[in-house]
């Protein structure tokens, strides 16, 4: 987020590449970082902080020498492993024997979903999505509604039922329709399925929550086409 120049060597002029407005500063991703003293030794700010002060005060001597240091380590206690047949487990990082490829264990390649993803962050060397489960605690509450109407309507049937069998049918009302009946065994719900069952429409939470949700996903098709225009 800062000014990137081009220094041409061969007449000495210099070129803005990219200099960010602060609206543009603005709009950059909050960066959530361990505090330092918190951070283990092996964390990539605390194990490389000597190299990175060399390379910020220019000192391209010392920040070889502190690398140095660093991969020396790491060999010796690479060496003192082999010699005590002590085996290596990585943590983080899982061995792909087919590709001969180290993998992160907990990668996470799935599309970014801005109705449901708040942040991504690092804790303990895993990283980890905050989300908001906006769509899942809709559809429990959408299936709680549902049970509760199932569980009526079935209610109503068992006692028309009672009902029915504490009455003594005579010859005339055996052939006369019932105004009971028996509800049939739900297997699968679907948005219809409310009608379909003759029960009561969805409650008022529900719809003003199913229709918040498509409101935003209208909003975000927009602005994701938007993106796309710019970036042809």
């Amino acid at each position: 987020d800062g000014e990137v120049l081009i220094n041409e060597l061969k007449n000495g002029n210099t070129e803005t590449f990219w200099n960010p407005t602060s609206e543009v500063r603005r709009q950059r991703l909050k960066r959530h970082i361990v505090l330092f003293e918190e951070q283990t030794d092996f964390e990539s700010e605390r194990l490389w902080q000597h190299v990175t002060s060399a390379i910020n005060k220019g000192d391209q001597h010392k920040a070889t020498q502190e690398k140095f240091v660093l991969e020396e380590e790491q060999r010796n206690a690479a060496r003192e492993r082999r010699e005590s047949g002590t085996e290596w487990k990585p943590l983080l990082f899982r061995h792909d024997a087919g590709t001969n490829e180290w993998h992160y264990k907990y990668e996470d390649l799935r599309p970014w979903d801005p109705l449901n993803d708040i942040a991504q962050f690092e804790k303990d060397g895993i990283l980890q999505t905050m989300e908001r489960h906006l769509s899942t605690r809709m559809s429990n509450h959408k299936a709680a509604c549902i049970n509760n109407q199932i569980t009526r309507h079935k209610r109503s049937a068992k006692d028309c039922r009672r009902r029915k069998t504490s009455d003594q049918p005579s010859n005339h009302s055996q052939n006369t329709e019932s105004s009971c009946s028996t509800p049939e065994s739900v297997q699968e719900l679907s948005d219809d399925d409310g009608k379909y069952l003759g029960f009561e429409s969805l409650c008022a939470q529900c719809g003003k929550e199913m229709n918040h949700l498509k409101e935003i996903h209208s909003a975000v098709l927009s602005l994701q086409k938007a993106q796309q225009d710019i970036h042809r």
